[in-house]
């Protein structure tokens, strides 16, 4: 097949973490052909969707983890399958690309399927399951969110649409700096916020668990680094080899199927304790880690789903 990467510059990937990188060197292995381009390389040209990039090799090389071809555009279409794996912040760029992918329905297959990637990232997808989240309010309005807080005692804030631990507080009963950053985020950004109850449980680790087509395959906990709430890789969280509870498989049972029937193919979740805080549909991690601790090739799976969808 040909396969298209609409991802972060890829000679900057970290090739023992990336889970872009592993999915690139699994359809490589698998006899795939790949094209790399970034997110501002794609456009709309008269009726076509097209991508100014390169053909592209993989190689777990630190330093070189890519051989690139010279620039060409590409006429998107002309590919079986296109991953869109660029990170957040999910901002207007961000929905502008979905909605471009989106136009190569019937032509290409796009993972996961840009219209409900759009329509369901992370911290919103979860308030289709208040049974299985932590007490949540969504709110920009400052009365709101203190209300909330002046029930809650311990919260934790954090920008709506953020990612890798960006941006997150933790406020405590006796916090006096609500008001002060509410401040600073509404002059910057006219997003709302989200406020949830903060969960001692993290300080046990946040596991993601990784979901292949609406199924439950593996999960990796990640312990918070000392004197942080955050347990988020990319701020010194520490993955740790972990199972799957019941009460993992109880809140995936919940949310596998709708996950499935939307074309979220590889989908990550954030569970802390027995509670579900985030459904990652817009480019998930772990991976890498998880195949490290388990012996499971996650990469392998999700191409296995992915290449019974186009058979």
């Amino acid at each position: 097949m040909k396969i298209a990467f609409q991802m972060d510059p890829v000679m900057g990937v970290d090739i023992n973490a990336d889970s872009s990188f592993r999915l690139a060197e699994e359809a490589q292995a698998r006899g795939h052909d790949l094209f790399y381009y970034a997110p501002d390389q794609l456009a709309y040209q008269e009726g076509r969707i097209t991508a100014r990039g390169h053909d592209m090799t993989v190689q777990r090389v630190a330093d070189a983890p890519a051989v690139l071809g010279p620039e060409r555009e590409a006429d998107l279409a002309e590919f079986d399958v296109i991953w869109l794996r660029q990170d957040p912040p999910f901002d207007m760029h961000y929905i502008t690309s979905t909605h471009l992918l989106d136009m190569l329905k019937g032509q290409a297959l796009v993972v996961n399927d840009p219209f409900w990637v759009r329509n369901y990232p992370e911290k919103l997808l979860v308030l289709n399951f208040p049974e299985l989240t932590p007490p949540t309010t969504i709110a920009r309005d400052l009365q709101t969110i203190k209300a909330f807080k002046e029930k809650h005692g311990d919260v934790i804030l954090k920008p709506l649409y953020g990612n890798g631990g960006a941006g997150v507080f933790r406020l405590d009963a006796n916090d006096r700096n609500l008001t002060s950053l509410h401040e600073l985020f509404t002059g910057f950004s006219r997003e709302p916020l989200i406020v949830q109850k903060f969960l001692p449980d993290v300080s046990n680790g946040d596991k993601r668990v990784i979901l292949v087509d609406g199924e439950p395959v593996g999960a990796i906990n990640r312990v918070p680094a000392a004197g942080e709430t955050r347990s988020n890789m990319h701020v010194g969280g520490r993955p740790e080899k972990i199972g799957l509870s019941e009460r993992d498989l109880e809140i995936c049972a919940a949310i596998g199927p709708l996950l499935r029937e939307k074309g979220q193919v590889f989908v990550g979740i954030d569970v802390i304790g027995d509670y579900l805080t985030e459904i990652n549909v817009t480019s998930p991690t772990g991976i890498q880690e998880l195949e490290r601790f388990d012996g499971v090739n996650i990469a392998e799976k999700v191409w296995q789903a992915i290449e019974a969808k186009i058979s």
